[in-house]
């Protein structure tokens, strides 16, 4: 199968005559490389984004994962996020019998899946471990506390996995939704522990530029410069807010800003054309301006970073899918395109946002899921989101994944940040 691959960067083929001229300048480039490593560690960037097309500016440097490092047997600060897959034969910690809350569009063992292995793996950090979920822990950290989960129908399905990685020790109540059903509030009667979803693919205001229209893929106007108030109106009392989003910015889109159109993206209007990285850019930067001016919000707000999807051989529209087995290793998958510029623009967007947080006293946390996110093209429904005997005309899914799956890997890492929260406040 076709797999995205990076061009080295090596201009023009060299003749022969010039080799050791090559050797030698490569011999410098190393040199000067081992010198850049020792005085300036790597910036405290994911090992993954050192070895590719994106230029890391002065701008770059900055450690917008200080707060996620975990510590190692030896006393060393460990980050989590940076790693590799490996074996975990005693995984899965639940089924899709065990909890009903897996949606079919993710319940791939329901739909006929026919191989086990993509459940069966764990994420190794380089340089500590990462312990599997612990529902009983989790639900000491969190007992009387509120966890929302914001953003898009990725972020919807993480919360799902916790809530079935949950499943074994309490199911929640629902006791809230909106109108629409998009959005919804469960608690944990035993714990007083309340999870909500609000929905708001876009963060902003949003609508659509022809609201009769049938196609579901039809054009959204997004108000960049307006929020949506249906999330800012009720995070206030919430302890823990995950922010996450990305896929729906690839839809076609006109862009208002100060009520005027201003250009649009993948649209057939006579407007001026801004591609998606504007709109996204725009959308976070607002996102995470309503949230550092919300009168009575005191939470932890979580960066859940970009959840790269692994269409091969065409679009998603276009009969991609996404067919392999096994996880990548580390080396053998670059995070380039799309992926980065999207990975990128949040990340310069967050720290910005963390450090107008900081003059109010609140706290904001990079859930960096990327890497190990990228390297798991093994992990999504595909055709097994609904019965594949069934002419449904539905589109292959590379882009959510499978209950149980590598999604739940997002959770490990969540309770991680969340203890090393906890022991942070109590010795504060």
């Amino acid at each position: 199968m076709k797999h995205q691959t990076m061009e080295l960067p090596f201009g023009k083929k060299q003749t022969q005559q010039n080799s050791p001229k090559i050797i030698i300048r490569i011999i410098g480039i190393l040199i000067l490389l081992t010198i850049i490593s020792l005085y300036y560690p790597l910036l405290r960037y994911p090992s993954f984004l050192l070895f590719n097309t994106y230029s890391l500016t002065s701008s770059h440097a900055y450690d917008v994962r200080e707060h996620s490092l975990s510590v190692n047997k030896s006393g060393e600060k460990c980050d989590i996020f940076t790693g590799e897959w490996v074996s975990n034969p005693e995984a899965p910690y639940y089924t899709n019998t065990t909890c009903s809350m897996i949606h079919d569009e993710h319940n791939c063992m329901k739909f006929g899946r026919p191989d086990k292995e993509f459940m069966k793996w764990k994420w190794k950090p380089d340089g500590c471990d990462l312990p599997v979920f612990n529902a009983t822990q989790f639900m000491e950290v969190v007992r009387g506390k509120y966890l929302a989960f914001l953003g898009d129908s990725v972020g919807r399905n993480q919360m799902q996995s916790l809530i079935c990685l949950l499943s074994g020790m309490e199911y929640p109540v629902e006791v809230w939704q909106n109108e629409a059903g998009t959005s919804k509030r469960w608690q944990y009667v035993n714990y007083n522990f309340t999870v909500a979803n609000f929905w708001s693919p876009y963060f902003v205001k949003t609508e659509l530029t022809y609201p009769n229209s049938p196609n579901p893929f039809s054009l959204y106007n997004l108000y960049l410069d307006e929020i949506d108030y249906s999330w800012t109106t009720q995070i206030d009392e919430f302890d823990y807010v995950i922010i996450s989003g990305g896929h729906w910015f690839f839809r076609p889109e006109m862009y208002y800003e100060n009520n005027q159109l201003i250009g649009c993206h993948y649209c057939k209007e006579n407007v001026t054309h801004l591609d998606m990285y504007y709109g996204y850019r725009k959308a976070f930067r607002t996102a995470f301006k309503a949230i550092n001016s919300v009168e009575n919000y005191r939470g932890i707000t979580f960066l859940r970073t970009f959840s790269p999807s692994h269409f091969e051989n065409g679009n998603w529209n276009e009969g991609g899918d996404c067919v392999r087995k096994k996880p990548f290793a580390s080396n053998e998958i670059r995070l380039e395109g799309n992926n980065l510029e999207l990975y990128m623009t949040q990340l310069e967007e967050f720290k910005t946002a963390e450090k107008e947080g900081m003059e109010r006293g609140l706290k904001f946390r990079l859930l960096d899921t990327t890497q190990a996110t990228l390297m798991r093209p093994d992990g999504h429904p595909s055709r097994y989101g609904h019965f594949v005997d069934i002419d449904t005309n539905e589109y292959n899914d590379c882009l959510h994944w499978c209950m149980p799956g590598p999604i739940d890997t997002w959770n490990d890492f969540l309770l991680e940040m969340l203890k090393i929260e906890n022991g942070r406040s109590r010795g504060s």
